[in-house]
């Protein structure tokens, strides 16, 4: 486990065979349960979570993360997941959701839920109030930095929806994150970033530009 900063650790690397890089993150709030993001790709962390204080609640972005890890996961730490209804037949054919996710809300561990459909049909973003009052920001694989510094959306051609993307694009765009934190990543890239300020809104237009 890497300590990104005091609440936050992620997981190791794992590549996803023909595909991206991934994480999972864990938050460890200073009240409350730990919350895992996103899923790791196998079981090699496991001890280094339970270190930690184990894993109250799993949160999914999206169906792609999806896989015998959600099992494993509840498994060893009891923890409930919470992941977009949209995507429930997919996603539960791996592990049952215990919190359909539909409609956007923020939930009594202070995490803001966003609907952001367009990379899936359930893809889901994150508000985490984190230490020091920044805004951390879960996009999934709805908004990504890719090596060379540019950020794009996740956009898969016959898979997305480009619509949904630049809807999730606007919903960013009255966000104001210090940190986004995406689920999938490119070799050479990094799935955290820290938002200097000013810099949120040409992000986006950049990601907006390569919709185009």
């Amino acid at each position: 486990m890497r300590q990104v900063f005091p609440d936050l650790w992620e997981t190791r690397e794992f590549a996803v065979p023909q595909g991206p890089r991934t994480h999972a993150y864990l938050w460890t709030p200073l009240t409350g349960q730990n919350i895992l993001f996103y899923s790791p790709g196998d079981d090699r962390d496991f001890d280094g979570l339970a270190q930690l204080g184990g894993v109250g609640r799993h949160y999914l972005s999206h169906q792609d993360e999806a896989g015998p890890m959600l099992r494993a996961v509840a498994g060893r730490f009891g923890s409930r997941l919470h992941a977009p209804a949209a995507e429930a037949d997919a996603i539960g054919a791996f592990a049952p959701i215990d919190v359909p996710l539909a409609g956007r809300s923020v939930d009594d561990a202070g995490i803001e839920v966003i609907p952001t459909p367009g990379h899936s049909p359930g893809s889901t973003s994150y508000l985490v109030p984190g230490h020091g009052g920044r805004a951390y920001l879960f996009t999934g694989d709805t908004l990504l930095r890719y090596a060379d510094g540019s950020w794009r959306t996740g956009y898969i051609p016959g898979y997305s929806d480009k619509e949904g993307l630049h809807a999730a694009l606007d919903i960013f765009a009255t966000l104001t994150p210090d940190v986004v934190v995406s689920s999938a990543f490119v070799a050479g890239a990094a799935a955290v970033h820290e938002v200097a300020p000013g810099t949120w809104s040409g992000y986006l237009d950049q990601a907006r530009a390569g919709l185009a």
